[in-house]
């Protein structure tokens, strides 16, 4: 069971391992990210989420029950106190609405008037990090981030579900033409949030997009224009970058190190990154950057679009919080996929929108799908996430894809680690390694692989022009659409390659390297 707190921040104000888990319990409950009647993790299960002694779990879960916030049954388990739909619903920290149905502004960003915003007509770009495939053929071998693979994905049981839905849409008029896409999707996926990454909001809050990249197009064309100035990682994704620059609004490359991005006093409005998993190098923003990104945003009145594009696929260490669930005033707008881990295909995305944007956001998407797309495989989605189906699809998932990344990665560190420096990382699916030599070893290298059959994607695709990274060499290697013997020949290519080359000590004759 995944369990989403915020632990480490409680940690950092009281300093007491049991006593920030008991405060961030206490919080999720009375905030609702923890519903009345829901099941608690066992001691033992919540003391390796978070590297805590059983101890001090059980003291954490004695205090609650001693002020009536669970209840424990011998043998049964611990659960929230309480009848459900007990606990309020809306999102911790934003604006209410006052008596007329107004919504208090406190100190909230400024909202956009649709009708004042000249919009641009919009490219659909796609919603991948992935790169063009390379030349195909029997004998090629690519490490191009591709997705997950096709081999992996169910599509029988996928077409079956989504060929059922059409079937009832008949019965379903009303919904058809609801711009913000299926109820029962959206009370779905909610529901998942609030559960697995610690974000209180409801289906009201959030909107289906046919993939993420249409919902951050949309909130460009809102949020910005010319004269107003948005701040991209470097690197990023470059959907982001298009996006921005179709807006005509200045753009700032900043600096993202070990630990994603670097928070500066940015002069800017609006605010792209990736913190659970920086893309493509996989770094994770620390909980200090976090807080400091939305103290930033706070000040300058400005809005953050967080790209959760690829939580689902962790290998290990503690969940991270995303900013959403940290952010107090409404400021955060989070956007995810199922792009990732259903196929490139399913076009499915949403955003989780802050009150103040939620009706501007319906209105902007409703001037290019004025009815919601693919709303048969939303339909479809919203069913196979009630009856598990989908949760047991990621279970397998994460068990290939586990392998196969403890699998590549070792190879690279132990037959290429002369070569590729790879950045750590516990989740995702692919690898970001910087190149440790020159320029014309790493274009030479490349060239040769190519001959000899295999690729990788270039982590320049993904700099900022201009930027700090624009001329330092990197790899990408994805590995979800591939099996463990393509991995397996794919780097022996590559260490071939590079001995040919007199890049590497590896013995070609033996197959074995010696790395100095």
């Amino acid at each position: 069971m995944t369990l989403q707190l915020p632990y480490e921040r409680m940690l950092s104000e009281c300093g007491s391992k049991h006593l920030a888990l008991y405060r961030a319990l206490r919080d999720g409950i009375a905030a609702g990210t923890l519903s009345p009647g829901e099941r608690l993790p066992s001691t033992r299960q919540l003391a390796s989420l978070y590297g805590l002694s059983r101890g001090s779990v059980s003291l954490a879960y004695e205090m609650l029950a001693a002020e009536g916030y669970v209840r424990a049954g011998v043998g049964q388990g611990t659960f929230v106190s309480g009848v459900p739909g007990a606990w309020p619903s809306a999102a911790a920290g934003e604006p209410a609405p006052d008596a007329a149905g107004r919504e208090r502004s406190r100190s909230a960003p400024d909202t956009p008037a649709l009708s004042a915003w000249g919009f641009r007509v919009m490219e659909q770009a796609e919603d991948e990090r992935d790169m063009p495939a390379p030349p195909g053929g029997s004998g090629v071998l690519s490490f191009f981030p591709r997705g997950m693979g096709e081999k992996w994905f169910p599509w029988m049981e996928w077409r079956s579900r989504v060929a059922a839905q059409w079937k009832r849409l008949g019965d379903r008029p009303d919904e058809a033409s609801t711009t913000e896409g299926s109820l029962e999707l959206r009370r779905a996926i909610a529901g998942r949030l609030r559960r697995e990454r610690g974000i209180v909001c409801g289906p009201e809050d959030v909107v289906v997009t046919g993939g993420s990249m249409q919902a951050i197009a949309l909130l460009t064309q809102l949020l910005l224009e010319e004269g107003r100035t948005a701040v991209v990682e470097d690197p990023c994704y470059q959907g982001t970058l298009r996006a921005v620059k179709a807006t005509g609004a200045a753009l700032v490359a900043a600096k993202v190190d070990g630990e994603g991005i670097v928070p500066q006093d940015w002069d800017a409005d609006l605010l792209f990154v990736t913190p659970t998993r920086q893309f493509p190098t996989g770094a994770v923003l620390k909980l200090e950057r976090r807080l400091e990104l939305l103290d930033w945003a706070s000040r300058k009145r400005a809005w953050i679009v967080e790209d959760d594009y690829d939580s689902d696929f962790r290998w290990g260490g503690r969940p991270i919080e995303p900013l959403k669930s940290l952010d107090r005033e409404g400021r955060v707008i989070y956007v995810g996929s199922f792009s990732r881990t259903m196929r490139p295909e399913v076009r499915i995305g949403y955003a989780v929108l802050p009150r103040s944007l939620r009706t501007p956001f319906v209105r902007a998407k409703s001037l290019y799908d004025p009815h919601p797309e693919g709303i048969a495989e939303q339909h479809a989605l919203s069913e196979w996430m009630t009856d598990g189906g989908y949760d047991r699809h990621l279970r397998r998932m994460r068990r290939i894809f586990q392998r196969l990344q403890a699998k590549l990665r070792q190879g690279l560190a132990e037959e290429l680690g002369d070569l590729f420096d790879v950045v750590p990382s516990d989740a995702g699916l692919l690898l970001f390694a910087y190149w440790k030599k020159t320029p014309n070893d790493y274009d030479r290298l490349a060239l040769r692989c190519r001959e000899l059959g295999v690729w990788w994607g270039d982590g320049r695709r993904y700099a900022v022009e201009g930027g700090e990274g624009s001329d330092r060499r990197s790899a990408l290697f994805g590995f979800a659409h591939m099996n463990e013997a393509e991995v397996e020949e794919g780097l022996a290519r590559i260490r071939r390659a590079a001995a040919s080359l007199g890049l590497s000590a590896c013995n070609e004759d033996q197959g074995g390297c010696a790395h100095a």
